[in-house]
């Protein structure tokens, strides 16, 4: 029988951000024992019976329509995004069998991996999806985690995690001013991939310890955010090179298991630009003693 329970709390933690004036129903004086919407204001709202709509909310049916599931997203107001994910926590089986992959790439692809290091200037890595760095090349090795070995990639059990890292070292927290807007798209993104893979145990095992580890994650894991993020722009201060504005794009790997490549790159002209390029001046001093190949 499937676990219902991750629809459970997703479904209770929209109708809590809404009230009915937002969905058109009426508010009344009374006082509300709960934030937010009722489930009978739901199912008013979304055409259902209450009957049906707390069955659902509660886990206890297996067989729910498209129709069914349309409504109560339009009635919650959910983005493209928690939409796509109410309908993998809905039918769970189906989520798992269509998105089937081994559980963890042993490696980088290779055609990916030599293409990353032919950016000699732009820092790029390779990510699977549970966001362990599978490779980096050296600008990539430099930008994020120059305080680890720079093959530490290639040993499955060493291997980082960025999002781990987000949260637990504080050399990688360092990095970012803006470290809690950082910290709830990883989540946000995070919760997309798990109601993605409700099978994959690797990707529970680092939620759980994220979650006994991390009081600042478990919070905001708790809130049920969901939003994917393939390009933008992070703000960083290297202890290098400083201040940085720079744009990411994230592109998956066709045939590769889940693997994405991201690029960082800054906007030509900018202080942001004359700031990777100093970090890049970097490699070519032998005695940086940074641990990282120097062309």
């Amino acid at each position: 029988m499937p676990d219902f329970s991750e629809l459970s709390d997703f479904l209770r933690s929209r109708r809590a951000a809404l009230t009915p004036e937002e969905i058109g129903l009426p508010q009344f004086a009374e006082r509300r024992r709960v934030p937010g919407l009722r489930r009978e204001e739901v199912a008013l709202a979304a055409g259902l019976s209450v009957t049906h709509y707390t069955r659902l909310e509660q886990g206890r049916t297996v067989q729910v329509s498209d129709a069914v599931l349309d409504a109560i997203a339009r009635t919650l107001r959910l983005t493209p995004d928690e939409y796509s994910h109410l309908m993998d926590l809905a039918r769970p089986a189906t989520a798992t069998s269509r998105r089937a992959q081994p559980p963890r790439a042993a490696c980088a692809d290779h055609g990916v991996r030599q293409l990353i290091d032919t950016f000699a200037d732009t820092p790029a890595l390779v990510l699977d999806r549970h966001n362990d760095i599978l490779a980096w090349n050296a600008m990539g090795h430099l930008l994020l985690a120059m305080h680890l070995d720079f093959d530490v990639p290639e040993h499955p059990s060493r291997r980082p995690n960025l999002t781990r890292m987000l949260f637990l070292d504080e050399r990688t927290r360092d990095l970012y001013p803006q470290w809690h807007e950082e910290a709830q798209l990883a989540v946000a993104s995070l919760r997309l991939v798990a109601g993605r893979y409700p099978q994959d145990k690797q990707l529970a095992e680092l939620i759980g310890e994220l979650i006994m580890n991390s009081e600042e994650f478990a919070q905001r894991w708790a809130r049920h955010p969901v939003r994917t993020c393939v390009a933008g722009t992070k703000e960083m201060v290297h202890p290098l090179a400083g201040y940085m504005e720079l744009s990411f794009q994230s592109l998956l790997v066709p045939g590769a298991a889940g693997q994405r490549m991201i690029a960082y790159t800054a906007r030509v002209g900018t202080e942001s630009e004359a700031a990777l390029r100093l970090l890049s001046s970097t490699l070519r001093v032998p005695e940086a003693g940074l641990g990282t190949p120097v062309r």
